[in-house]
C-alpha cells in the first residue's frame, strides 16, 4: 500500500460493514489541535500534490484542480486576506459559486483562524446586508458580479484579479476543535436566518454520515456531486468538504436553474459516481423520464421521499436512494445506507455513529411514541452557538438534548420515521397528521409533479389538511380524482379536503418548499 493509499484509509471514518459495531465501538477522534484547512487541503498537498481535487464543468469542458494547486491559490487568498488586515477571529464572506476559488476562500480563512460566512451568488442586497452585518465581516472573496452587488457596503470585496501572484508559507493557525471556524447562516424557513457558528470539529462531524450516506463514500473512482450551492450546509459539508478530507474528486458545476439535461452532461463529463440531490431535484428527475448511468450511490436530505420515489430510483438510477438527515446546526446525524441495512420507505434511517439521536418529550424525557426530534450533546457536528444570539441558542436545547424543531418516532429496529416540523403538523378533529405522508401519496399520482400540504384554519376540525399540487406539464387531474387517491391509501381522516393546484410552489433556494408560505395562504383563504 502506498502512502496515498495509507492516507485515504487513514481518513475513511466507518471501515466496515457492520452497523451495530460501529454504533457500538465508534468515538469521536478530536485532537487538541485541529484546523480544517490542513484537513482538506494541506494534508493531501503535501502527500499527493498531484492528486485530483476538483474537476470544475462550469464552462463546459472539464478543468482540473489538483490539491496542490488548491493549496497555491488558498495560499494566494490568504496572502490578499492579510492585507486587508483580517487577523484570527474576523469573518470573512465568500460569494462564490462552486468552484476552486470557493474552497480556496473557506481554506485560506481556516488557515489563518479566521471564521468564513458562507454568501449564496443568488441573495440580493437585503439578503446579503443582512447577513454580512450581522456577521460583521471584514472582507469578502467573490467575483466581479458578486462585486457589483457588494457596492456601497462598507467591507472590501476581492476577485481572483486581485491576488497577488505568490501566496504565504506561514504554518495553519494553532486551533482546536472548539475554535470558530464557519458561520453559517441558516435558509430561515421558520422565522429570520440566525447564524449558526461551528468549531474546526464540524467537519469531522459530518464524515460518518456522509460516508454511510454514499454507502462507505470513498471506494476506488467514487467521484462526488451536488446540484445544492456550496453557500449552504449540504453543499459544503455534505459533499465538498468532506470529498477534500476523503481524497474524493468533487466536481464543480454552477446551475443557475436545475434541469435533466444539464445534470446528465455533468454527471457523463465528470465521471460522477455520488451525488447528492435535493428531493425537489429528484422528483424533476422523474418527471423528465431521466436515467443517469454509471451511478455508486445517491444520497438525497432535506425532504423525506416516499416509497414510490425509492422505486423509481432503483429502476431510474439504478441504485438505492439512501435519505439522511440533519441541519444547519447539527448536521449528518441519521442515514439510511443501503451497505449496512435494508431501507425503510418513510423512514429517514438510522442514528449516525457518533451521533445520540433520541425522540423526546417536553419535559426532555425520552419516549416510545411520537415527540420532538432531538440530539444530545456531544455530536461533532453540532454548532458552538447562534452568533450573538444568547437567547436563541438557550432555546435550541431542552437539558442536553438540542431539539431540532422536528417531530417524529423511533420505528421500530432503531429507524427514524420524520413525521413533520413541530409548526407543520396538522390537528383535525382530533388526530394529529404529518404533512409528509399525505405529500408522499400524493407524489405517487402518475399527474402530480409536487406538492405541499399544510393545515388550513377550520371552525369545525380545527384544521383541516390542504393541499397545494403541481401537475406534470400536459397531465390532467381533478381534486376528487387526487383525494380519492388519498382516501384508497392512506388513514380515512387524513387525506386532503381541499386541494388547490399551482404553477409552481415557494421554494427555499435550498429546494425545500416553504410550508409557512402555503400556511399564510391557507389561512387567507379562510379569513383567518
Amino acid at each position: 500500500m502506498n502512502g496515498v493509499e495509507e492516507m485515504t484509509t487513514a481518513r475513511r471514518v466507518l471501515a466496515g460493514d457492520d452497523y451495530a459495531a460501529l454504533r457500538r465501538d465508534f468515538r469521536w477522534d478530536l485532537p487538541a489541535r485541529l484546523n480544517m484547512a490542513r484537513e482538506v487541503c494541506d494534508d493531501w498537498a503535501e502527500a499527493a500534490p498531484e492528486r485530483t481535487a476538483i474537476i470544475d464543468l462550469s464552462d463546459g469542458a472539464a478543468r482540473v484542480t489538483t490539491y496542490g494547486e488548491l493549496q497555491a491559490l488558498s495560499r494566494r487568498v490568504e496572502a490578499w486576506l492579510r492585507t486587508q488586515d483580517v487577523t484570527r477571529g474576523d469573518r470573512v464572506g465568500v460569494l462564490l459559486s462552486q468552484g476552486a476559488l470557493c474552497a480556496a476562500a473557506h481554506i485560506a480563512a481556516w488557515r489563518m483562524g479566521a471564521i468564513s460566512v458562507p454568501l449564496f451568488k443568488l441573495f440580493k442586497q437585503g439578503a446579503l446586508h443582512s447577513r454580512l452585518d450581522d456577521a460583521g465581516a471584514k472582507a469578502v472573496i467573490t467575483d466581479a458580479g458578486g462585486r457589483e452587488l457588494l457596492a456601497g457596503f462598507d467591507l472590501v470585496a476581492g476577485i481572483e484579479a486581485d491576488l497577488p501572484a505568490t501566496g504565504m508559507t506561514e504554518a495553519p493557525a494553532e486551533t482546536g476543535p472548539e475554535d470558530p471556524a464557519v458561520l453559517i447562516y441558516t435558509s430561515g424557513t421558520t422565522g429570520k436566518p440566525k447564524g449558526a457558528l461551528h468549531g474546526h470539529r464540524v467537519l469531522r462531524g459530518h464524515l460518518p454520515g456522509v460516508e454511510m450516506s454514499h454507502d462507505l463514500l470513498g471506494q476506488p473512482g467514487d467521484v462526488l456531486w451536488t446540484p445544492a450551492d456550496w453557500a449552504w450546509i449540504g453543499g459544503l459539508f455534505d459533499v465538498a468538504m468532506p470529498a477534500l478530507c476523503l481524497g474524493v474528486p468533487v466536481v464543480a458545476a454552477r446551475l443557475a436553474k436545475f434541469d435533466a439535461e444539464a445534470c446528465q452532461h455533468i454527471v457523463r463529463e465528470g465521471g460522477v459516481r455520488n451525488v447528492f440531490f435535493p428531493p425537489t431535484a429528484l422528483r424533476m428527475l422523474k418527471a423528465a423520464d431521466a436515467t443517469l448511468p454509471g451511478l455508486r450511490s445517491v444520497a438525497s436530505g432535506g425532504e423525506p421521499l416516499g416509497a414510490e420515489m425509492l422505486a423509481w430510483g432503483r429502476e431510474a438510477l439504478g441504485v438505492t436512494i439512501n435519505e439522511f438527515y440533519g441541519q444547519t446546526e447539527c448536521n449528518m446525524v441519521a442515514s439510511s445506507s443501503n451497505a449496512l441495512f435494508a431501507p425503510r420507505p418513510g423512514c429517514i434511517g438510522k442514528p449516525v455513529p457518533g451521533h445520540e439521536v433520541a425522540v423526546i418529550d417536553a419535559e426532555g424525557r425520552e419516549t416510545d411514541g411520537e415527540g420532538d426530534v432531538a440530539v444530545r450533546r456531544g455530536s461533532a457536528s453540532m454548532l458552538l452557538e447562534y452568533w450573538n444570539n444568547p437567547y436563541a441558542t438557550a432555546e435550541k436545547f431542552r437539558g442536553d438534548w438540542l431539539v431540532t424543531g422536528d417531530r417524529g418516532v423511533f420505528d421500530g429496529d432503531g429507524y427514524l420515521r420524520f413525521v413533520g416540523r413541530e409548526d407543520d403538523v396538522i390537528t383535525s378533529g382530533g388526530y394529529r397528521i404529518g404533512p409528509a405522508e399525505i405529500e408522499d401519496c400524493l407524489l405517487t399520482h402518475p399527474a402530480v409533479a409536487t406538492v405541499g400540504v399544510v393545515g388550513k384554519p377550520d371552525a369545525l376540525r380545527t384544521e383541516i389538511v390542504k393541499a397545494y399540487v403541481v401537475l406534470k406539464p400536459g397531465v390532467a387531474a381533478t381534486p376528487g380524482d387526487l383525494q380519492e387517491w388519498v382516501k384508497e391509501r392512506l388513514a380515512s381522516y387524513s387525506y386532503p379536503r381541499e386541494i388547490s393546484f399551482l404553477d409552481e410552489l415557494p421554494m427555499t433556494v435550498t429546494g425545500k418548499v416553504i410550508r409557512k408560505e402555503l400556511k399564510a395562504r391557507a389561512a387567507e383563504e379562510t379569513g383567518a
